[in-house]
């Protein structure tokens, strides 16, 4: 067997189609087809059940396909450390971060990183913390940049920074005239919260003190952006919780709506992580002290208490 019938074996795995796994390779469908044929004879087994729709994987074959996915790890390391080794920093890097960091962390490093790493081809995608767990996991992007801590056996985690929340509160709410808040202030019920799925709204909700059945509510409200959340809040339909670097955007108008809690502030923790198989760690650790010396300069908290980002 050989490293490339391993590799059209995962994919076939991941996409469920020959065709498709065929695109992802860049190789014809046929070209594909015979070299899985090849790997299936010379082990005596089906790794992949035809007749199924969606294409599936056997018994045997999720076996194989697991240690498949072993043995490429194993032979990508060989290039990165042969990469590591010349000093190199280049050749594609797969990058996951949640939607509450994107907008506002990455306008701040991706310029500076492209100019500084130009052999590096980024390709960025926004996932949440479910998604890039279950990627990193299997191989299909090389790093995130998350709120942890997330509690993973396989993954690292480097802390990037130390992001507070801060209160939005519209004109005639409880907490308006309240210069600084405590945690204790907060009330679940009143909150306008992200949807689920956001690690963000775990942090919000593990946040709050007191909580109420969700029958016993006269509403609730839920929006898969905090920019909606501003603009409920805004129309007084509740207060909401937004990370620090958001609020660098809101106009003057609005900036009276802002309260800050009394240290230590409750904060989630940003980090870039990745598999403990550790590839690609020369990019990695470019990264990290780029984006590192970028955030110096807008946060300086240091006085925070980490909020967990996992649901409770």
């Amino acid at each position: 067997m050989t490293i490339t019938q391993l590799k059209y074996a995962l994919a076939i795995a991941e996409h469920k189609n020959f065709t498709k796994a065929a695109e992802k390779c860049f190789v014809t469908q046929p070209t594909l087809s015979t070299q899985i044929q090849k790997l299936e004879d010379e082990l005596d087994i089906v790794i992949f059940d035809r007749g199924k729709k969606p294409i599936e994987l056997t018994e045997v074959g999720r076996k194989i396909v697991f240690q498949a996915r072993n043995i490429v790890n194993e032979a990508d390391r060989i290039q990165d450390i042969v990469d590591q080794q010349k000093g190199f920093i280049g050749g594609e890097f797969r990058l996951g971060i949640i939607p509450t960091i994107m907008p506002t962390l990455l306008p701040m490093f991706l310029n500076n990183f492209i100019k500084k790493y130009p052999k590096v081809k980024l390709k960025i995608e926004e996932l949440t913390t479910e998604e890039i767990i279950a990627r990193i996991n299997d191989g299909h992007i090389d790093a995130a940049i998350a709120a942890t801590p997330l509690e993973s056996d396989n993954i690292k985690e480097r802390p990037l920074y130390y992001e507070p929340f801060v209160a939005y509160v519209p004109t005639n709410h409880r907490l308006r005239d309240r210069k600084t808040l405590e945690v204790s202030d907060l009330e679940i019920e009143d909150m306008l919260l992200l949807e689920d799925g956001h690690c963000f709204r775990e942090g919000v909700i593990n946040l709050c003190k007191a909580f109420k059945n969700q029958e016993d509510e006269h509403f609730q409200l839920e929006s898969g952006s905090i920019e909606t959340l501003i603009k409920l809040s805004n129309e007084g339909m509740g207060m909401t919780l937004l990370p620090y670097l958001h609020t660098q955007d809101i106009s003057d108008k609005y900036s009276s709506n802002l309260k800050h809690f009394i240290e230590p502030s409750p904060a989630r923790e940003v980090s870039l992580i990745y598999h403990k198989s550790e590839l690609k760690m020369q990019i990695i650790n470019a990264m990290h002290d780029l984006i590192s010396s970028v955030i110096r300069g807008a946060i300086a908290f240091s006085n925070v208490e980490i909020i967990s980002p996992l649901a409770k």
